[in-house]
Parts: structure tokens; C-alpha cells; sequence
């Protein structure tokens, strides 16, 4: 894959993130939200305003790649053992549990 491709499957998932963020809370706009730059430092969506930061008080950095491939077999395996809602809980040596759940049913999360 080259660099172009890369760079426009990275700006995809922001986009995505952005106009979900847009669309749970109206009030926000395309000004007070942006996606960053490739090679930008800090997040990945930007949160420009203080409204913005106050409403979604979140860093978001996103990774779209195949090596998540194993993340995604173990977090099927959650989905078989009961039919409530999935969560994957991850963890490595020395490093803080993670928890993994589907983008859309955070954003429910977020809108209750």
C-alpha cells in the first residue's frame, strides 16, 4: 500500500469519529471539531473549541490497520457467549487494561 493510501484510509476513520461527535451533539460544527493533519502531532480529531472539549471530553487517536486482526477474532468470541452487548477487555505486561466496545454503541452511550 502505498503512502497516499495509507494516509486516505487514516483520514476515513477520522472522518467517521468527526460526523459521529457532529452528530450526537448539533450544536458542534465542522469549525469547533477538525481532523488532523497526517504527520500533525496530538490527536487525531481535534477539538478546537472549549464547547467542543467540555461536551466529548476525549483524546482521540485513531488506527486504522490489518494488524488488529487478532483484536477483532477475540472480540467476535465475545459477541458468541451471551446476546448482551460485547466488550473486550485487553491487557499487556505493565500497561493499563484496555476496553474495546463498537463505536456506535458508545456514541448510545454517550447520548443517554
Amino acid at each position: 500500500m502505498n503512502n497516499k493510501s495509507r494516509k486516505a484510509k487514516g483520514r476515513y476513520l477520522q472522518n467517521i469519529v468527526r460526523d459521529k461527535i457532529i452528530e450526537l451533539y448539533p450544536v458542534l460544527t465542522k469549525e469547533h471539531i477538525r481532523c488532523s493533519m497526517m504527520s500533525e502531532n496530538g490527536a487525531d480529531v481535534k477539538l478546537i473549541t472549549h464547547t467542543a472539549r467540555k461536551l466529548f471530553p476525549y483524546s482521540i487517536e485513531c488506527k486504522n490497520r490489518e494488524d488488529f486482526k487478532g483484536l477483532y477474532s477475540h472480540y467476535k468470541q465475545a459477541t458468541k457467549h451471551s446476546p448482551l452487548e460485547p466488550m473486550l477487555i485487553v491487557k499487556m505486561n505493565r500497561k493499563k487494561p484496555l476496553c474495546i466496545i463498537d463505536l456506535d454503541h458508545f456514541f448510545n452511550l454517550q447520548k443517554k
